[in-house]
Order: structure tokens, then sequence, then C-alpha cells
């Protein structure tokens, strides 16, 4: 299998004058037809703006909901063009359809240094098949492929991995940073190597954690599967989230830790509430004497300060997950905790996706942080050690 680390950048091919279809994650938030986060635009701006001062000329493709291999209205690119027009100070023409006659006239009209955007990608049912015939018709529309959405690496589709198999292929800035801190850390990391696991079931987490205790020196466990930990080790967790299924797993997970030498961390105290209520009586006890009738719902102070001193040394921290129920006030502690711990770290700082990356935000740590990932799903997949075909499929250096 060919490192991540090793794959050809937008950078090591020759675009000047040539069609260039550009895989970006314009799958933005919307309400009403109106854009109302334009991050992930904002984020594929290097890579465009890099191929239309090489003078390429520029194709770009994104899916936008899941309008089910149909052409539907509500997901038309339509806004997505009208904002990456802004963007760049000059029109982007929007294609009627993805890959039939207006985006062939388009794409053989376009100019150097222009810019296109195709229609929805998953209008065409062939998409999420990773139809080869569909795949064929992208790269009919180019001379190169480039992937920049990580958001969706995790996908074998026509527009994300296929297509690469009949062009030159490459990936963009975005994915290139990605690749850079994240395989890093699996391949190459500072050390010590610490992780930080919350998140609600030990089911999501389990090849993420049995993958990086081959590689962390620590690993620190939080938020709702802690007490599937908890329960493998014979302590009462009252109303607590168990996850039943995966207390052999939590007892195998531990052991692997110790026989390897690694610095395996649970909660000692927990925050916790005798209903599932933001405004639910709490209190802080320690792991082993959580009462009939009662649930945890954060770390306690204790086991915070505790995790902070492990994430002060570390040379590299991955973290994804929440520590308890952060989005409310009393139970948001051990959250913020690990969140300020990790930015007054001096280590290289790597954010999962979805709710730590949401987290770090809204504390404003984000600056402080080396790499906020833009792929939930894809990260995890990542750290799970699983090769992600739309970073596969790209030519190796």
């Amino acid at each position: 299998m060919s490192s991540a680390l090793n794959k050809k950048t937008v950078e090591d091919i020759e675009v000047s004058g040539k069609r260039v279809l550009v895989r970006c994650d314009f799958n933005v938030k919307m309400e009403n037809g109106v854009i109302t986060s334009d991050k992930r635009i904002v984020a594929s701006l290097p890579t465009i703006k890099y191929l239309i001062e090489k003078g390429a000329k520029v194709i770009l493709c994104s899916h936008l909901g899941r309008p089910k291999g149909e052409y539907n209205p509500e997901f038309s690119m339509a806004p997505v063009a009208e904002c990456l027009s802004k963007y760049l100070g000059q029109e982007v023409k929007l294609a009627k359809d993805v890959v039939g006659d207006s985006a062939h006239e388009l794409a053989s009209s376009l100019k150097d240094g222009e810019v296109m955007l195709l229609e929805n990608v998953r209008f065409e049912p062939g998409e999420t098949k990773n139809d080869p015939e569909l795949s064929k018709k992208f790269a009919s529309l180019a001379d190169v492929y480039v992937n920049d959405a990580f958001g969706s690496a995790h996908r074998a589709h026509s527009s994300t991995a296929g297509v690469a198999d009949y062009l030159p292929s490459a990936v963009g800035y975005l994915i290139q940073k990605e690749i850079k801190f994240i395989g890093g850390a699996l391949e190459n990391p500072v050390r010590p190597l610490v992780a930080i696991l919350g998140g609600a079931k030990v089911s999501d987490k389990i090849g993420v954690i049995t993958n990086l205790l081959d590689k962390c020196d620590t690993v620190i466990i939080g938020g709702g599967m802690a007490y599937t930990f908890f329960a493998a080790q014979g302590y009462s967790i009252g109303t607590s989230l168990l996850d039943s299924e995966n207390i052999e797993n939590a007892k195998a997970m531990m052991a692997k830790a110790k026989e390897k030498g690694v610095n395996f961390l649970l909660p000692v105290d927990n925050v916790i509430a005798d209903k599932y209520d933001e405004n639910a009586q709490y209190m802080t006890i320690y792991s082993d004497s959580i009462p009939d009738g009662w649930m945890g719902l954060d770390i306690g102070p204790v086991t915070s300060e505790l995790y902070a001193k492990s994430i002060k040394n570390a040379g590299t921290v991955i973290w994804n997950g929440p520590m308890g129920v952060s989005e409310w006030e009393h139970f948001a502690n051990g959250t913020i905790s690990v969140a300020k711990g990790i930015a007054d770290s001096h280590a290289i700082s790597i954010i999962g996706g979805g709710d730590s990356a949401a987290a770090v935000k809204k504390l404003g740590f984000a600056d402080k942080m080396s790499h906020i990932s833009t792929g939930g799903g894809a990260s995890l997949e990542y750290l799970e050690g699983k090769e992600l075909p739309g970073i596969a499929c790209i030519d190796d250096k």
C-alpha cells in the first residue's frame, strides 16, 4: 500500500493551458436556497486560485445534499457558483448538467484562467455507484484530475475516485494539508504522541483506538464511551450510556494497552446527573461509585487536571470527540479543559472533524490548533488506518 504522503500534489503536475477537473467539497449548509456557511467554499480557494494563476482551464465539481440520482432544483449548485464568482472576482459559469451537452460546450469554450462549475454530481445516478461509464464521461471533460474534497475522500464515487482511472491525477492543497498532518502523525509523529478520544459509542471508535494503540504513547478516553470501559472493569455505571456489545472489546483494548506499555487513561471522576436533561440535578463522583439511577455526562475536575498534564508534555496530540455533553453548560467543562490544554500546549495539534472541531471553534481556540480536519468521517477512517479511496486513486510521485 503506497503511503498517502507520497501522492502527487497540484504543484507536481503541468496544468497551464490544460483543462483541470477539480473535485471540491461544496456540500455547504443551505436554508431556503441561501448558503448559511461558506467555510467549505473558502477552504477550496487556495487550489482554485493556484490553477487560475497557472493558466489552467478550471472545471469544478461537487455534490450537494442527497438528491438521489436525479435532477432536483433544490440541490442545484447555482448558489455555490454565485458565491465562488464573488470570491474569485470573475464569473464562474454553471453548466446546466453534469456530463451532458452543456458541460461539454462550456468546458470546450473555457479560456486559460477561466472557471466553470458542473451541476451537482449526485444528479447522476451512477455517481455514488462509482459507475465506470460515468467516470469516463467526467474524464472526457478534462486533461487532468485534481481531488481536493477530503470530506468525501472515504467514498469511492465516480467523481472522487473512478475518474482517476482515466486521467493523470493529483491532490489539491486541502487534501495535501490533511495528509501532511494526519498522515504525518500516524507515520512519523513528534513524540510523545497523545490521542484523546471521546464521543458516545465505543463501536464508532474501536478501529481508531485499536490502530492508535500501535502508534501512541498515551490514549485518553472520555465522553459517553468511557462508561463501557468502566463496565468492563466491573464498576456499576447507573443509567450511563453502555455499549454492551463492546464490553469484551473494551477489555481487549485495555489489555493491549498494558501489553504494549501504552498509558491508557480513563476518567477517575465524573459529573453525573439524575436524568438526561440540561437542567438536571448534578454532582461529581468517583468513577467506581456511580449510584443507581444516575448517569455520567462529563469527566470530573480531577480527571480534567490529569488529562491536561498528559497533554502538556505531548509532542503531537490527536483529538476526536467531546468529553461530555458539551452543548450543555453544566457538562461542558471537561471538553473546555481539554481544548484549553491543547491550545496551551506546544504540541502539533490535530483536531478531527465534527464535534471536536465545533467545540474548538466555539471556544475561540481554532487559531491555536495546528490543524482542524475538514472531514469528520474521512478523518476517522484515516485515523483507523484505512485506505481512503479518494486518496489511494491518486498518482504517486
